[in-house]
């Protein structure tokens, strides 16, 4: 992919996040160094492809979705817990830049959750889009199915490296004294 590619999502901070109040909206809750250090997922695919994919899924249900963005934690339970308690609906994709995802709800403990995503790297558009559906079918009060959860032995060692590096990135723009703020992304 070309660097203009790369380019291709801006994420500009606007103020604290607070606590939504529509029950039709899922918080999209993003690490870090999303958008900014770290553009694509753990397999090169545009952080923006994943971002439309999961706010289509979203739309396709009939509900809004709000970007939030999370400094204090890299911690893809914590991101996740942190949004859903700012989600009008309780409801929270939480996303880290490599493109690990929970969907979260807000009367779990960071570790609980609803749908868990681990393997990245075996993630393509078509998941990230069933990602959002279902967060949103949650936040109608629906049961949905699950979406499929993929697995392979080899990933946590065929990207190690790769992985280790991401976290160093996502760590350098980490502040624990920072307040999740609301973000405009447009990609």
């Amino acid at each position: 992919m070309s660097d203009e590619y790369e380019n291709n999502i801006t994420v500009t901070e606007l103020d604290t996040a607070s606590q939504g109040t529509g029950a039709d909206e899922v918080v999209i809750a993003v690490s870090p160094a999303f958008g900014t250090k770290i553009k694509k997922s753990i397999v090169d695919i545009g952080l923006d492809k994943i971002l439309k994919e999961l706010c289509a899924g979203i739309e396709e249900e009939g509900l809004k979705y709000r970007f939030v963005k999370v400094y204090n934690s890299t911690d893809l339970a914590l991101i996740a817990s942190q949004g859903s308690k700012l989600s009008g609906s309780g409801i929270c994709v939480g996303l880290q830049s490599r493109g690990t995802t929970v969907i979260h709800q807000r009367d779990l403990v960071p570790l609980d959750n609803l749908e868990l995503f681990p393997q990245s790297p075996l993630y393509d558009e078509t998941i990230y889009r069933k990602i959002g559906k279902n967060a949103a079918k949650y936040a109608k009060g629906e049961n949905p199915e699950p979406v499929e959860i993929l697995n392979d032995f080899m990933v946590p060692s065929k990207y190690l490296v790769k992985s280790t590096l991401l976290h160093f990135k996502e760590g350098e723009m980490m502040d624990k004294s920072r307040k999740a703020v609301n973000v405009e992304i447009t990609f």
